[in-house]
């Protein structure tokens, strides 16, 4: 299936010189979205994990399905003030500034092995952070999966030796 042509690009969003990879398009088309799902699946498939971690937002439309599709629990992390409970948070930098990210912390037991889903892999800051967030709490992380991955911008960089798995690459 040729996803990249279920991706459109949005020129310069969110600011100038950035070409957004606007996955909603593949969203709206079931079997594409089912097909995704079903790819980060096979590419995990010899990585042994507890349960899948997605950050908020987009995270959270390619782990929650991964999750119902292998019957193991998903655990979001989410931007300050979302989640109802005891929460821990890491704050993290970005392109363009900072942001936090907190996960409730009864979520990760001390040796869960975690992959964590997630549809874009960038910079890297988001997703280590929430790397950060799961090893605070005891947690291994054993794998990472993504839909995209921006490879000029080396974001696998940041997160050492652990497994980085994308479906699609983009030379941006």
């Amino acid at each position: 299936m040729d996803l990249k042509s279920k991706i459109r690009a949005v020129e310069n969003f969110p600011k100038e010189g950035i070409s957004f990879k606007d996955i909603t398009t593949l969203l709206m088309d079931g079997e594409a979205y089912d097909y995704v799902i079903d790819q980060c699946i096979e590419l995990t498939k010899d990585i042994e994990y507890d349960v899948i971690v997605g950050p908020e937002a987009r995270g959270f439309l390619i782990a929650a399905p991964m999750s119902v599709k292998t019957k193991k629990g998903f655990i979001p992390v989410r931007k300050p003030g979302k989640l109802p409970a005891e929460t821990v948070s890491y704050e993290y930098d970005l392109e363009y500034g900072s942001d936090v990210l907190e996960i409730h912390k009864d979520a990760i037991k001390p040796g869960t092995k975690v992959l964590i889903a997630d549809d874009l892999l960038a910079t890297g800051g988001t997703v280590k952070a929430v790397t950060e967030l799961i090893e605070s709490l005891g947690g291994e992380v054993v794998g990472l999966v993504f839909l995209m991955e921006l490879t000029e911008l080396k974001g696998r960089d940041l997160l050492g030796d652990k497994v980085v798995k994308t479906i699609l690459e983009y030379d941006i």
